[in-house]
């Protein structure tokens, strides 16, 4: 479910108070990625494991959920 257009953007504030720390480690994937995220890496969490994932330009005003997979895809077996 996506947020209102009227709505202001979704930033958790207590990822970003540590600055000297190169990695945060979030379970929100409706935040928003802002220019203060660039060159962190951010572990997110999927409901199973942590993803790692390097925070670059191009991925500004994305969330994170985005960018860290929810379904694992089954693998069909070979037949002999």
């Amino acid at each position: 479910m996506s947020r209102s257009i009227w709505k202001f953007i979704y930033i958790n504030k207590n990822n970003l108070i540590n600055n000297d720390k190169k990695i945060i480690t979030t379970f929100s994937r409706s935040d928003k990625i802002t220019q203060e995220y660039v060159g962190f890496i951010v572990k997110i969490y999927n409901g199973i494991r942590f993803y790692d994932i390097n925070v670059i330009d191009k991925m500004v005003g994305h969330k994170f959920g985005e960018f860290s997979p929810t379904r694992k895809y089954p693998k069909h077996k070979k037949k002999k």
